[in-house]
């Protein structure tokens, strides 16, 4: 599992940042990709990363300003273009539908796979063997989301010599008794996979919020989080321009994520105003409140480890 900020400015692209677009690869866990949206230029930005797009299988649009979906038309074509034909799964705020109908059909566009579309409401998204994914409405100029990917406990490790003990040896019988609740063995014993493995191991919590105002209220939403990611288009000192367009300053996103006793902080889209010169300033003002920040820049990439 690894985040790849694809871009992190915020309303215009900059020479230093793309605006916003976010990929969770899931290759080893799902071989998919999971792309929280789309700005203007996203598929020029995953020509410099491992990205597939026919690996992409689901798109979470956070709200429908254009520096956050500008990207999403080209994106879609270009999947058909690169092998793409697998069910693309697009979730987004109402109107992303109309949008991307719209887009398509006035561009003579025809993809090779089918789309499916699901208005975001607050609760839980979906569930699949894995992750439990969940919205929550923030507080925006127009409808804007967040979500929380919560990835299920999995199964400990095999305790094999327990295993030697039971004079059952190294083999292919050893991935029977993980993946099958119950193994009948050669001499007709029935052995339980739970008297075999270890503890489970913790699943891992991601936060992932578009853009917001008055964040404090999401702190319930984020709790426990192994990774926060979350905007911070303003500095500390313009927390009334931060308030007036309905945006976070660095130090109220650091706040959210020390109330939320969150793991690590991840900002991202930064405003163009701020410049390389900028963002040790940008990154001591959210330290100076909770320490675990980072401050994301294009093709930043986050491996997220399994839990101990």
């Amino acid at each position: 599992m690894e985040l790849i900020f694809l871009g992190t400015g915020s309303g215009v692209p900059s020479k230093e940042r793309n605006v916003s677009s976010l990929a969770l690869t899931l290759l080893q866990e799902q071989n998919s990709i999971w792309l929280f949206d789309c700005g203007e230029s996203t598929q020029h930005q995953i020509l410099r990363t491992p990205i597939r797009p026919r690996k992409i299988n689901k798109i979470f649009i956070t709200h429908l300003h254009g520096d956050h979906l500008f990207g999403l038309p080209g994106l879609l074509s270009s999947r058909s273009f690169q092998g793409g034909d697998s069910l693309l799964t697009i979730y987004g705020p109402k109107g992303i539908k109309e949008y991307v109908d719209t887009s398509l059909k006035i561009s003579s566009s025809h993809l090779t796979y089918p789309i499916e579309f699901v208005e975001l409401s607050e609760g839980k998204l979906f569930e699949d063997d894995q992750f439990k994914v969940y919205s929550k409405k923030l507080h925006h100029g127009v409808a804007s989301y967040g979500f929380r990917i919560e990835e299920k406990d999995k199964p400990g490790e095999l305790l094999v010599e327990k295993l030697k003990e039971k004079g059952i040896m190294p083999g292919p019988i050893y991935q029977q008794i993980k993946e099958q609740e119950t193994t009948i063995l050669s001499n007709g014993d029935n052995i339980s996979r739970k008297d075999f493995l270890g503890s489970d191991k913790k699943g891992r919590t991601l936060s992932i919020l578009g853009d917001t105002r008055n964040t404090e209220k999401n702190a319930e939403f984020v709790s426990g989080s192994d990774i926060l990611v979350h905007e911070a288009t303003f500095n500390h000192e313009s927390e009334h321009l931060a308030n007036e367009y309905f945006h976070t300053t660095t130090t109220q996103a650091a706040s959210l994520a020390k109330s939320g006793a969150v793991h690590s902080l991840i900002l991202t889209h930064i405003s163009s105003r701020y410049q390389k010169k900028d963002y040790q300033s940008l990154l001591s003002e959210a330290r100076s409140i909770f320490p675990a920040t980072t401050l994301a820049h294009d093709f930043l990439t986050v491996h997220v480890p399994n839990k101990k």
